[in-house]
C-alpha cells in the first residue's frame, strides 16, 4: 500500500483523544457545546491566548467555520477580500457565495494577503452600484505552505483599521504555522491582530472540529443562532470539546504540529540540498517542490501525493503534506528514494 502525503488528515486520531472520548462515554452531559468538556477546553484555549474576553465555539469543519463566520459579520451587500489561492475561493464549492456575499479576489503570488492587495480592492469598489468590501480573509498556514508573521500580521490589522474592514484569519493549520521556523507569531498575539480565528483540529491530530475564537466584542452577539441556523450546534458538541480539551490541556496540539513540521523540513532541506527548487520557500508542514517528470511517476509507485502545477515539458511542482502523525521512518525512505533518484 502506497504512504500517503496528500493531506494531513488521512489518519484518525491522537490515541488520546481516543482514549478520552471512551473514558468519558457514559458520562452525561448538556447537549449543543454546554458540556463540561467544551467548557474545560474554551478555557484551556483562552489561557493559550493570554485573553479573558474571546468568545469560542466548536464547529465540525473548516468549510463550516468560514461559511458561519463570514456570513455572520457581512451585512446583505458587503463582500470578503482573499487573494486568488484562498480556501474560500477554490476549495469551498461556492460556499460564501452560496450565502450572497461576493469573495473580491488579488493575485499573490506567495498565497498571503497585503495592505495593497486590499487597497486595490477597496480601491476598486467605490460606490454603491458595486459592492462593498468588508472582511480581509487570510489563512495561515496558506494554501500554498506560506506563514505570516508577527510583523505581516501587524500591518494587516492597522491597514483593516483605516479602512474600517473587519480581519478573519482560517487556521486550519494554524498549530503548524505556529511552530514554523520562519514565524515570531504567538497564539497570544491573535487576541489583539485579528478579529476572528479559527483553531483547526481537523488537520492537526483530532477526528474532527475547528474551534472559531471571536475576539471583537462587537461581533460576539447571537453567534450560537447563527451556528444553529446554518446546522453547526452539534447536540453531542461534548465530542467537539473532548478533543480540543485533549489538545490544549499540555501544549498536545503544539506537539503534534512541531512533528508535522519536522517531518515536512527534512524532506524538503534534504531536497534543496541535493539542488531542487520549489514553488515559494517551505514554511509549514506542506511544500511544494519542482521534479523531474521521470521522478515523480518512479515516486508514485510507492506514494501518494499530488502534482500541482506543470512547469515544463519535463518538470511538475508537486504538492507533500506531512502530518501529525507521519512516521519519520516513512520519511526517511522517502528521502533515500528521492537521493537514488537524483544520482
Amino acid at each position: 500500500m502506497k504512504y500517503s502525503f496528500k493531506n494531513d488528515y488521512s489518519e484518525g486520531a491522537h490515541p488520546r483523544i481516543l482514549e478520552a472520548i471512551v473514558s468519558t462515554n457514559l458520562i452525561q452531559q448538556d447537549g449543543y457545546g454546554e458540556d463540561l468538556y467544551c467548557q474545560e477546553a474554551r478555557e484551556l484555549i483562552l489561557k493559550s491566548m493570554a485573553s479573558t474576553s474571546a468568545d469560542i465555539h466548536f464547529v465540525s469543519g473548516g468549510t463550516q467555520a468560514n461559511l458561519i463566520v463570514i456570513s455572520t459579520i457581512l451585512r446583505p451587500h458587503e463582500s470578503v477580500i482573499a487573494v486568488e489561492t484562498g480556501h474560500i475561493n477554490v476549495h469551498e464549492t461556492g460556499a460564501i457565495e452560496a450565502t450572497g456575499h461576493k469573495v473580491c479576489v488579488a493575485p499573490s503570488a506567495d498565497g498571503k494577503l497585503t495592505p495593497d492587495l486590499i487597497r486595490s480592492v477597496v480601491n476598486g469598489h467605490p460606490d454603491e452600484h458595486m459592492v462593498k468590501p468588508k472582511l480581509a480573509y487570510i489563512s495561515n498556514a496558506t494554501e500554498i505552505g506560506t506563514i505570516y508573521t508577527k510583523e505581516d500580521l501587524l500591518a494587516l490589522r492597522e491597514t483593516c483599521n483605516e479602512l474600517g474592514l473587519y480581519l478573519f484569519m482560517d487556521g486550519a493549520r494554524l498549530g503548524s504555522a505556529l511552530c514554523s521556523r520562519a514565524t515570531n507569531l504567538q497564539m497570544s498575539d491573535l487576541k489583539d491582530l485579528v478579529d476572528v480565528f479559527y483553531i483547526g483540529g481537523t488537520k492537526n491530530g483530532a477526528l474532527l472540529g475547528e474551534a472559531i475564537v471571536i475576539n471583537n466584542p462587537a461581533l460576539q452577539a447571537d453567534f450560537r443562532y447563527m451556528m444553529k441556523q446554518r446546522g453547526a450546534l452539534l447536540a453531542k458538541g461534548r465530542l467537539l470539546g473532548i478533543q480540543f480539551r485533549e489538545l490544549f490541556k499540555d501544549d498536545l496540539l503544539f506537539d503534534l504540529a512541531k512533528h508535522a513540521n519536522k517531518m515536512a523540513f527534512k524532506i524538503s532541506d534534504r531536497m534543496a540540498e541535493l539542488g531542487y527548487n520549489f514553488l515559494g520557500t517551505p514554511q509549514a508542514n506542506l511544500f511544494f517542490p519542482i521534479l523531474p517528470n521521470t521522478m515523480i511517476e518512479k515516486l508514485h509507485e510507492k506514494y501518494g501525493f499530488y502534482a500541482n502545477e506543470i512547469i515544463d515539458a519535463d518538470h511538475t511542482a508537486v504538492r507533500i503534506v506531512t502530518s501529525w502523525a507521519t512516521p519519520e521512518a516513512v520519511v526517511n525512505a522517502f528521502i533515500q528514494d528521492i537521493e537514488t533518484l537524483t544520482l
